[in-house]
């Protein structure tokens, strides 16, 4: 297996950056060509996998008497149950696989991460399949084949459970050439690769590429290009008779292929290339919470958690962002929550298992390329017939978050700072304004620390007794009505030597023990973040998580029934982890391990409460398998803005994406995060910004506000009458479709279904939906969303989809019933009368209607 090396940069230091860093260097899609061996697998034939799939391979002849080379061919893989229609398929005449070897170069920069492609060592250009195998149950056990079978299914052969017979095996040969430096010669590398397809369960089929061997030799080089064909199932080259000679390798010439190598680590493939067949006109949706785009046709789509920037594109925000920190900014791609999970317009959906740093290459029309940063890939080929099926079928596998409890559901989450003074004041307001809570969250529970950019928290979780003096009446007195307290928390640790009235000193426990992340030389890595340094958990310890849940325990035992579980896109690329694994692999991973904790804490409390409702956290880093783990998402840190990439449509597109994706339990913070205040650059919360944010957040399944990062730059709920009517008016918006909620977080917990939905899940087909960014939105199937999301605009464009059921939708506000489908019209939506639509008839638009007149807001 290729060792896994990086070139790793910080950029921390830095004070003046790029305010234009280009994208990171990858390798352009690489093109190559498949032959096969004639005399094995010349003829078309089909190939059973499992009981439910069925794999075609066709071959592409070529004239013999002008190319003695059969050339070509594809492969085409369906379910039993739709035989004309290919969930999977290979181009014709091109290669599905191909290796490279290259140099991995990272740059770092306070959460900020760009993975780039350096020096190529060798690059394959040609595929051969040599065979084509139906594997079966009594194959698997002939231990004489044990080791054959080992280099088919890798490090899974010994401890793989094998359930669905038969599996498809292909094998051939990958071939690569690479310069001598000053000679005339050349390396050739000729490599065996093992492609295998097995069915899991009725809807997927796991595809894995696993190398063999590496045989090198040395060429002198022609003066014209070689070509490669089978005859007799062996290897030729065809080529000019002079100028050529291979020959076994003597000690000078292994230092020659040493020093070609350059014994860096790349003597073997450390990039995988699957490589299969796509539609001009076939658009690309998932990819995790993405912000920029719901759709992906023609871009190039990176995998890796990271912070998701500040403006990320929109302007003067992310020059400026930039400009004093090394890619803070971030770009279209960033987030904090990618997949490697995609489904397409064709109802075609793949995902890669695993946590490499991956590329979905979407550029060409006629093909996906998927580029895997390791020495195998693995992952899976999902079968639905609707958008529905897909997504049922992604989450049945990585998992599905557990009910999240009525409480948390049932009105506002109240975010605060400020100390019990300020959360009695407010709370005396929202009860004069009748505003519906469920909790207030006090992320300042832990006390606040001066710094030059302003107040920030204390990183160290213990209760801070004298900003929230009287802290126990104050929990009490709000769970005399129903209110429950929040609080907040995050993987890392800061030194609290400024802290006069701390009780503990986390930071130098966990150091004391031996619990945080290490750099190279062994010592602790502290990390900047903005004005203090911090030092992160090592959650692959496991007496880590034992002693972090000590500390939520402490948590739970003051009162506190929920948190913000916060960060866990940070962990350096550079770490020197307990575990020993890849640090690539190991930091798109760490948001899974951080929910993880947390998760296992919330159920062990659980069994011993279980006369109580759940406790609830909420995270906003994450991968692939975070549902399984995270009770809840939220968006992270957009700006207190209108704009497109990082803003309040941003929020919108985050929220439709992570629910085609598999995250079905998601929400923004109400008004967005982020503003600055500077004499040259000001984003500042608007009062309209924060009406129309409260609107729209009044249709996601949690409702919860947050002050910012500048309190007193940004107009809040509380900041007078105007702002408290309305919150107080959405927050019964909200309560009114309760009943409903409730129904679509079971729901979810059993279907992987998101609460609130893009169009394209229920309506395909309709080429009008597929198009719809931030415009639109479904809540469940019964509630259709227009908000306003444009400064100033007091009317949306409504779009009514095609739909076979022939259903009609009905303005809650006016009741005006809009019969047609396919078509748009112009709907009045003043502050206060957000533009939402029910299905006409509905037992839900019938409720939540009878709702609305109940709340005096109909």
């Amino acid at each position: 297996m290729a060792q896994t090396q990086y070139k790793n940069s910080k950029k921390h230091h830095k004070h003046i950056n790029n305010p234009f860093p280009s994208a990171p260097k990858s390798l352009p899609l690489i093109h190559s060509k498949l032959s096969f061996n004639d005399e094995k697998i010349s003829h078309s034939r089909d190939f059973s996998i499992g009981e439910n799939f069925n794999l075609t391979w066709a071959p592409t002849n070529g004239d013999e008497e002008k190319q003695p080379t059969t050339r070509g061919g594809y492969l085409s893989l369906s379910h039993q149950s739709e035989l004309d229609k290919a969930i999977w398929s290979t181009v014709p005449g091109e290669a599905f696989i191909s290796g490279a070897a290259v140099e991995t170069e990272v740059e770092e920069s306070r959460g900020s991460f760009a993975i780039k492609d350096g020096e190529v060592m060798f690059i394959s250009r040609h595929q051969t399949i040599e065979k084509i195998l139906s594997l079966y149950k009594s194959d698997l056990e002939l231990e004489s084949k044990g080791r054959e079978y080992n280099a088919i299914f890798g490090d899974s052969y010994t401890d793989h459970e094998w359930n669905h017979f038969p599996i498809v095996a292909i094998t051939g040969l990958l071939f690569c050439t690479k310069n001598v430096p000053k000679s005339r010669k050349r390396l050739s590398v000729t490599v065996q690769y093992w492609f295998l397809l097995e069915q899991k369960n009725s809807t997927q089929v796991s595809f894995s590429v696993n190398f063999g061997e590496y045989n090198y030799k040395l060429e002198t080089r022609p003066p014209q290009k070689s070509k490669f064909y089978y005859k007799s199932s062996k290897l030729h080259l065809r080529r000019p008779r002079s100028y050529f000679s291979v020959f076994s390798m003597n000690y000078k010439e292994e230092e020659q292929v040493n020093e070609t190598l350059n014994l860096k680590g790349f003597g073997e493939f450390n990039r995988v290339y699957v490589t299969f067949a796509s539609e001009t006109d076939e658009r690309f949706y998932g990819f995790g919470e993405q912000f920029s785009c719901m759709e992906f046709k023609g871009k190039k789509v990176p995998i890796l958690v990271q912070e998701q920037g500040i403006g990320r594109g929109d302007q003067p925000i992310t020059f400026a962002a930039n400009l004093v920190s090394h890619r803070s900014g971030g770009d279209w791609s960033t987030t904090y929550a990618p997949s490697p999970f995609y489904m397409t317009s064709k109802m075609r959906s793949l995902y890669l298992e695993g946590y490499n740093y991956s590329i979905f290459d979407l550029t060409k029309n006629d093909r996906v390329q998927v580029q895997v940063y390791g020495s195998h890939a693995k992952g899976r080929i999902l079968f639905g017939s609707s958008p529905v099926d897909l997504i049922e079928s992604y989450t049945e596998t990585i998992g599905r978050p557990p009910p999240l409890p009525n409480w948390i559901l049932s009105g506002a989450v109240v975010g605060m700072q400020g100390g019990t003074g300020a959360v009695r004041q407010v709370w005396d307001q929202l009860q004069d304004f009748d505003v519906p809570i469920s909790a207030f969250w006090l992320q300042d529970w832990v006390g606040q620390r001066k710094t030059i950019i302003g107040s920030q928290l204390w990183w160290n979780w213990e209760l801070d007794h004298m900003h929230y003096y009287g802290w126990k009446e104050l929990v009490n007195d709000l769970t005399d009505h129903n209110i429950r307290v929040m609080a907040y928390c995050n993987p890392c640790l800061a030194p609290t030597d400024g802290k006069a009235n701390k009780i503990r000193n986390f930071f130098e426990e966990a150091k004391a023990k031996e619990m945080l992340v290490r750099d190279e030389k062994g010592e602790h890595y502290l990390m900047s973040n903005t004005c203090f340094d911090v030092g992160m958990l090592d959650l692959t310890n496991p007496t880590v998580n034992t002693w972090f849940k000590s500390i939520l325990q402490e948590m739970v035992d003051c009162g506190i029934r929920g948190w913000m579980a916060d960060f866990g896109e940070g962990l350096p690329i550079d770490a020197h982890l307990y575990s020993g694994e890849d640090p690539i692999e190991a930091h798109n991973r760490y948001p899974e391990m951080w929910a993880q904790v947390n998760r296992e804490f919330v159920e062990e409390w659980r069994l011993k409460h279980p006369e109580e409702e759940s406790l609830v956290f909420f995270v906003r880093a994450g991968f692939r398998e975070s549902s399984k783990w995270a009770m809840l998402f939220w968006e992270g840190d957009q700006m207190v803005s209108w704009q497109a990439n990082d803003g309040i449509k941003s929020s919108v597109i985050g929220l439709l994406s992570s629910g085609i994706s598999g995250i079905p339990f998601n929400h923004s913070d109400i008004g967005g995060y982020c503003g600055v205040d500077m004499p040259f650059l000001k984003y500042k919360r608007s009062e309209e910004l924060l009406m129309r944010w409260m609107e729209l957040n009044a249709f996601s399944v949690v409702f919860r506000t947050h002050e910012g990062n500048k309190p007193s730059s940004n107009c809040q709920f509380y900041s007078n009458k105007w702002t408290l009517s309305h919150f107080s008016r959405c927050a019964k918006l909200y309560k009114a479709w309760m009943f409903y909620r409730i129904q679509l977080v079971k729901e979810a917990t059993k279907r992987g279904l998101p609460v609130v939905r893009h169009l394209f899940l229920h309506y395909p087909h309709d080429k009008r939906v597929q198009s719809i960014t931030y415009q639109q939105f479904l809540v469940g199937a019964d509630i259709m969303v227009v908000p306003v999301v444009d400064k100033g605009k007091k009317s949306v464009n409504a779009y009514f989809p095609l739909s076979s059921e022939n259903h009609s939708w009905l303005h809650i506000w006016t009741g005006e019933v809009y019969n047609r489908q396919g078509f748009e019209a112009e709907v009045e939506a003043p502050v206060g009368y957000p533009a939402v639509f029910v299905k006409t008839g509905s037992e839900v638009g019938q409720g939540f209607l009878r709702n609305l007149k109940e709340f005096n807001i109909l």
